[in-house]
């Protein structure tokens, strides 16, 4: 069995790694490493999780092969500055994605499809999750903890359907399998941690989170396209605009309204329903 390694980039910027075959969570172990006193910039990576979660508290299915990597940060920017670093995150993920897909990173349309054919297309589905032909390959999620000398913890975790995709979900969801790409857990691992590397000193510290922003923007799925977004059961519909400069999602309503979204539920196309 091959194991979990870093990439040179992360290995010369001096990050720490724990590979596991099966853990919990590695969002949990990153917490409680945190809660220990671990200062940070460390990866906690496995092949499977039993006890994984998603958004809002969703349990997220992580079957034997596929990819939970959390990273841990002590960040020194402005706490309100630390959700930016989900967009860190989804151009890390996409970056290292096109580097080990065939074709690469090509932007994709509302459909799912931008007419190319023949090789996977990669997009980034705002907030947190990237698509692969139209469907969910993966998904991150950002939990923080309060330190004691008044610091926030950042537990950035990953999960990546290397093998296979969850069954019965609400919306299409693929693997790199279904794409047709003999890839492993630690193959995307190791091309994420230094992904990371790169994108992370484009943000420093939240100072350059514009640039991070315009990576995110040019690989955005459904700009320009009809957009619903459910938030807690009330549905918004109109024409996905753009990102602002704060990460929120801006809305033409139906009625000419100009809306900044923070969070919610995002489905695409003209036909799209409010499903959460």
């Amino acid at each position: 069995m091959s194991e979990f390694a870093l990439g040179h980039k992360a290995r010369a910027a001096g990050y720490r790694l724990r590979g596991y075959d099966s853990i919990g969570s590695t969002n949990s172990e990153a917490l409680a490493a945190a809660s220990a006193g671990d200062p940070g910039g460390i990866w906690f990576a496995a092949r499977q999780q039993t006890e994984g979660r998603g958004r809002r508290g969703r349990q997220w299915e992580s079957p034997h092969g596929n990819l939970a990597a959390t990273l841990l940060i002590v960040p020194e920017a402005d706490p309100t500055l630390a959700a930016t670093l989900g967009f860190v995150a989804g151009v890390s993920l996409s970056t290292a994605l096109s580097a080990i897909l065939p074709g690469g990173l090509v932007k994709i349309g509302i459909d799912g499809a931008d007419g190319l054919g023949g090789n996977s297309r990669i997009a980034l589905k705002w907030p947190n999750d990237v698509l692969a032909d139209g469907a969910k390959l993966a998904g991150i999620l950002l939990e923080a903890s309060k330190l004691p000398d008044g610091r926030h913890a950042i537990a950035i975790g990953f999960g990546v359907n290397a093998v296979a995709a969850p069954q019965g979900l609400p919306y299409p969801a693929t693997s790199l399998v279904e794409l047709g790409v003999s890839r492993t857990a630690e193959d995307v691992f190791e091309a994420l941690s230094d992904a990371w590397v790169d994108v992370f000193g484009v943000w420093n510290d939240g100072r350059g989170i514009g640039d991070v922003l315009k990576q995110w923007r040019a690989s955005a799925a459904g700009i320009g396209a009809p957009v619903a977004v459910n938030q807690n059961g009330e549905v918004l519909r109109g024409i996905f605009e753009t990102i602002d400069d704060a990460g929120r999602l801006i809305v033409r309503a139906d009625d000419n309204r100009r809306i900044a979204i923070t969070a919610g539920d995002v489905h695409f196309g003209a036909t799209a329903s409010a499903r959460s």
